[in-house]
C-alpha cells in the first residue's frame, strides 16, 4: 500500500466517525417541552362604584396652649396647681423665693431717695445763686454752671425713679399668674427647682374651641386638601362612642415631619362637643362616590419598564396576554382603572409573576386539561 492510499483510507475513517458522532448527538437531543399549564385565579370585570372612608388615629387638643414661664430667675418656692387642674384668669399658679428681688428693690428705693435729696439740694442752691446773680455777687458763668448741676441732678433722680419702678416690677414677677382661664396640661418645675428667666414651668391649655389633631400620609394630602370642604366629608368619632361628630378641616401642614414623613392636620369640632383634652379619637374622611368604574385587586397589577400592566385571559385559547392600564386611584385594597380595560374582560388576579405571554392556563379549581 502506498502512502497516498493510506492517507485516503484514514480520511474516510475520520469522516465515518464524525458522521456517526453527529448522528448520535442529534438522536440524543429532545424537543423543548411546552410551558406547563398553570392554574390562575381570574376575575371578570364589572361596572362598580368607587368611594371609601379613610380612618386616621387622632387626639383632642386645645386650640391654643401657653407655655408659662417666670420673667425673672429664681428658686421655685411653691406651686399651687397640679396636672389637670382647671384655673381661672388671675389665679396664682407658682411663686419664686422673693428675698433677692426684695433686696434689689430696697436698694433701688434707697438710690431714689438719695437722688431726690441731691436734686432738692441743687434746686435750693440754684434759687440762692439766682438771687446772688441779681445782686451782682456772682457771674453769669457761675449761674450757668449751677443750672447744669441742677439739670444733672434732675436726670439722676428720674433715672433712679425708673430703676426703682423696674425693681418693684421684678418683685411682682416672682408670682406667676394665669393670664387666661384653662387647664394645666404639663408641669415642668417643682418647689426647690432653680429656673432661669423664660424657662417654661407650666403649660396651660386655654379654655375654648378644641381641635382634633392627626397625621396624614403623603399620598393622602392632596385628596384631603381638595375634598375636605365638601359637606359630610369629615367627621370625628370619639373613643367608646358610636355617633360621629361633624368636623371641618382647619389646618393642614405644608411641610412633612422630618421623622415620620407625614403631614400634621387639625380639624375643628367647636367648643360645644363633649370631649376632654388628650382623648383618643378617629377622624373619618369619606371621599365622594364614583359610579361606572372598573376596579381590580392590587395583586393583579405588576410593573414592566415603568408601565402598569395586567394579564388578560383569552377564553377561546385559554392563554394570557399583557395589557397596559392607567390607574385612576385607590379604593381600599383595590385600584380604580382609568383606561386599558373594559367590563366583561377576564383578568388574572393571582399568580401574575409566574406567567409569560401566550402561556396556556386553566382557571383555579378546574381539572387539568379543562378551562
Amino acid at each position: 500500500m502506498t502512502a497516498a492510499a493510506g492517507a485516503h483510507g484514514m480520511r474516510q475513517t475520520w469522516t465515518w466517525v464524525l458522521a456517526t458522532s453527529t448522528l448520535l448527538v442529534a438522536c440524543g437531543q429532545k424537543a423543548p417541552e411546552p410551558a406547563p399549564e398553570r392554574a390562575v385565579r381570574t376575575q371578570v370585570l364589572k361596572v362598580a362604584q368607587a368611594g371609601q372612608t379613610l380612618e386616621f388615629a387622632a387626639e383632642v387638643r386645645a386650640r391654643s396652649e401657653s407655655r408659662l414661664a417666670f420673667r425673672v430667675p429664681g428658686k421655685v418656692l411653691s406651686r399651687s396647681v397640679g396636672l389637670g387642674d382647671s384655673v381661672k384668669k388671675g389665679q396664682v399658679l407658682m411663686r419664686l423665693d422673693p428675698q433677692d428681688l426684695k433686696l434689689a428693690a430696697d436698694a433701688a428705693q434707697a438710690a431714689l431717695t438719695a437722688a431726690k435729696a441731691n436734686r432738692d439740694q441743687q434746686a435750693a442752691d440754684m434759687k440762692r445763686f439766682r438771687e446772688l446773680r441779681e445782686q451782682g455777687f456772682i457771674s453769669g458763668a457761675e449761674l450757668e454752671r449751677r443750672a447744669s448741676a441742677l439739670q444733672a441732678a434732675q436726670s439722676q433722680f428720674e433715672q433712679a425713679r425708673a430703676q426703682a419702678q423696674a425693681q418693684r416690677n421684678q418683685s411682682q414677677y416672682a408670682t406667676l399668674e394665669a393670664d387666661v382661664a384653662g387647664v394645666i396640661t404639663s408641669v415642668d418645675a417643682d418647689p426647690g427647682t432653680v429656673v432661669g428667666a423664660g424657662t417654661p414651668v407650666l403649660r396651660l391649655a386655654q379654655k375654648g374651641p378644641r381641635d382634633v389633631v392627626f397625621q396624614v400620609p403623603e399620598h393622602q394630602v392632596q385628596p384631603l386638601r381638595q375634598l375636605a370642604q365638601a359637606p359630610g366629608a369629615l367627621a370625628v368619632r370619639m373613643w367608646g362612642q358610636t355617633e360621629p361628630i361633624p368636623a371641618k378641616l382647619r389646618e393642614l401642614a405644608e411641610a412633612a415631619d422630618p421623622v415620620t414623613r407625614t403631614f400634621l392636620a387639625k380639624v375643628d369640632i367647636g367648643s360645644e362637643a363633649p370631649v376632654k383634652l388628650g382623648q383618643t379619637a378617629t377622624v373619618l374622611f369619606t371621599s365622594p362616590k364614583q359610579t361606572g368604574v372598573v376596579k381590580l385587586p392590587m395583586a393583579a397589577l405588576f410593573e414592566t419598564k415603568g408601565q402598569t400592566q395586567v394579564w388578560v385571559l383569552e377564553p377561546a385559547s385559554m392563554t394570557v396576554r399583557t395589557q397596559v392600564i392607567q390607574v385612576a386611584g385607590a379604593d381600599g385594597n383595590e385600584v380604580v382603572v382609568g383606561s386599558g380595560l373594559s367590563p366583561t374582560q377576564e383578568v388574572v388576579i393571582a399568580g401574575v409573576h409566574t406567567l409569560s405571554p401566550g402561556q396556556k392556563v386553566r382557571r383555579y379549581g378546574a381539572p387539568a386539561g379543562k378551562p
